[in-house]
């Protein structure tokens, strides 16, 4: 038989452009993106940055300035809300990936649960039916009295009458 041919299983790439590796590349830069800002040393560095541009834009003279302070730092602004404005939905993206690992692992767990449950219910069922059987099986006093008994019969009828 002749080897399976997997040029059509893969899409074809267009010339000059490179098919991704993965389809989730965006979540995990959103993952690692909300990582990111969550730590301290985010928090030190954008209060190193606004420091230093407060600082740069109220002590230089104003023909240095490039975002003047006399006008509330416009610039300031505009970036803070630009990058506020951008990591906003990136934050509810890795947020929405997280609530669907979530989903998935609880599923699972309850799935396994399930399993374990229906597991312990056989293995209880076993063990009743072992001690079931263990009532009707002869114990090892009963054999020694129904064997007496038998040996006492055939005493009986083996002496001379």
């Amino acid at each position: 038989m002749a080897e399976r041919d997997d040029r059509f299983a893969r899409p074809k790439s267009r010339r000059g452009i490179r098919m991704p590796e993965s389809k989730d590349r965006f979540g995990r830069f959103t993952e690692s993106f909300a990582r990111a800002m969550g730590t301290p040393a985010f928090l030190i560095g954008m209060t190193i940055f606004v420091t230093f541009w407060l600082g740069y834009n109220s002590l230089m003279p104003p023909e240095a300035q490039f975002d003047p302070q006399d006008q509330g730092f416009p610039l300031l602004t505009l970036v803070l809300s630009l990058q506020a404005s951008y990591a906003a939905p990136l934050l509810l993206l890795a947020q929405n990936r997280q609530d669907d690992r979530d989903r998935v692992q609880i599923e699972q767990d309850r799935l396994r649960a399930e399993r374990n449950l229906n597991d312990t219910e056989y293995l209880a069922r076993e063990v009743v039916a072992l001690r079931m059987a263990m009532r009707d099986m002869a114990t090892r006093e009963f054999i020694r009295a129904e064997l007496k008994s038998f040996v006492d019969d055939l005493d009986e009828r083996r002496a001379p009458q």
